[in-house]
């Protein structure tokens, strides 16, 4: 996650966010990211790290920019892990 990224929301959001989601399963798509990510190697851990780093554009823009979450959007970039291209994206 970069920098701007990490003053904006805090971790322990992110991860309260994504741990929310995992219990309720909802959306699915990020029990089977987490799936996917620890089936190729990535401890736990990590994987809810790089979960994170999908989710921060999304809480930025909603608690930040007062904008609508994309749920599209976050689902293409949790697709893409464990590359982060809209990381570079500034």
């Amino acid at each position: 996650m970069s920098a701007p990224e990490q003053d904006l929301v805090d971790q322990s959001l992110l991860f309260e966010v994504i741990e929310n989601q995992l219990a309720d399963s909802e959306p699915a798509f990020v029990k089977a990211t987490l799936m996917r990510l620890c089936m190729t190697g990535h401890s736990r851990e990590d994987a809810l790290e790089l979960i994170a780093c999908a989710l921060a554009p999304e809480m930025v823009a909603v608690i930040e920019q007062d904008q609508k979450f994309d749920l599209a959007r976050y689902q293409q970039h949790l697709e893409l892990l464990p590359q982060t291209p809209w990381l570079s994206e500034e």
